[in-house]
């Protein structure tokens, strides 16, 4: 394995007869952005806190920077404090009876930094993210998002080597996430900061990761920038994960073009590009699309369907289309014209 600025190699957590994490390697490079994603109880919270110390590997080890902070065979587990990381809990972890001066100054007290740097630090982190002239609120008149800031300002404040990241915006509404989400990619893009960020929102980790670690029942099931992870999903567990509600069992063959063909069925074969080019194709697979990428109208060629439900949501509808024992999943604005019971193609 090579190693980057932070590696993970075959990384074992148990608690008690469970295994949470079985086997999982990553590599981060220095100044990038990697998320961990995937569902509840996938084990990415579990890896994250082995990164920071928190839990201690029954297995594989954990090098930082190149200095191996975790190693299970040689029993090596350096504590939280010596690692050199700062971590955005999902609860943000604020202090109530202090302002957010000294919310964001306590990571400094602790690790003994003199009182004229922790200042200048507190002041720099506060600038950051807007909220020097909250400086002297107690917390408890902050808003979730203004506890979120706090919470990155302690993190930024202690210049660490790694930023880690649990499920930061899980806790605010809708509106203010996707603008507390726009704020973060641009903080990380103008100070280069390496990060780890776990969640189970795909929009999140699209629009903040340089790389996505997708992770299923302690294991990663895929690793790849946005788009492959988006565009070349390798599992069926990937592909649903990420939306795409279309996947059927198909029986493969590799064309001489460049191409597969896919028999869905007796009466439906559907042609693509080889997303996969040399390598070997299963002759038993399935394949898979995007309700988005389904083109449908009363008339005209394509396979002939029919509409057997529509779920109206206000920009789009969601339309099911039966074609013999197969059924698509279709989204479209909504039509006068496409109605339950009719013919499409």
């Amino acid at each position: 394995m090579t190693f980057g600025f932070l590696a993970v190699e075959n990384l074992v957590v148990s608690y008690g007869g469970v295994t949470a994490v079985d086997g999982v390697d990553f590599n981060i490079q220095q100044g990038e952005h990697v998320t961990l994603l995937g569902p509840s109880g996938c084990g990415k919270t579990t890896t994250l806190r082995a990164i920071a110390g928190l839990e201690k590997p029954m297995g594989g080890r954990i090098v930082i920077d190149g200095v191996p902070v975790a190693h299970a065979e040689s029993r090596l587990h350096v504590p939280p404090e010596r690692r050199g990381l700062s971590m955005v809990f999902q609860s943000y972890a604020i202090w109530p009876h202090m302002t957010v001066f000294d919310n964001v100054a306590f990571g400094l007290r602790v690790r003994g930094t003199r009182r004229a740097a922790a200042h200048a630090a507190v002041e720099r982190a506060l600038s950051l993210v807007d909220l020097v002239g909250l400086a002297d609120r107690p917390a408890t008149r902050l808003s979730g998002g203004q506890q979120q800031r706090v919470a990155l300002a302690r993190a930024l404040a202690c210049n660490s080597k790694v930023v880690l990241l649990d499920e930061p915006l899980s806790n605010l509404d809708s509106q203010l996430r996707v603008a507390m989400r726009s704020e973060l990619a641009e903080l990380r893009k103008r100070l280069g900061f390496t990060a780890i960020y776990v969640t189970h929102d795909q929009e999140e980790a699209f629009a903040l990761s340089d790389r996505i670690v997708v992770m299923r029942a302690g294991r990663v099931e895929q690793q790849g920038t946005p788009v492959e992870i988006h565009q070349a999903p390798r599992t069926c567990f990937v592909a649903r994960f990420l939306g795409m509600t279309n996947i059927i069992a198909a029986a493969i063959r590799l064309q001489h073009d460049g191409q597969v063909e896919a028999k869905l069925s007796p009466e439906i074969v559907l042609k693509a590009r080889d997303p996969w080019p040399g390598e070997t194709i299963s002759a038993c697979t399935s394949v898979g699309f995007r309700p988005a990428d389904v083109q449908m109208e009363p008339n005209g060629s394509g396979i002939k369907g029919i509409i057997i439900r529509s779920l109206y949501l206000g920009d789009t509808v969601q339309y099911t289309i039966r074609s013999g024992s197969i059924e698509v999943t279709a989204l479209d604005r909504p039509r006068a014209d496409l109605a339950e019971g009719q013919g499409v193609r």
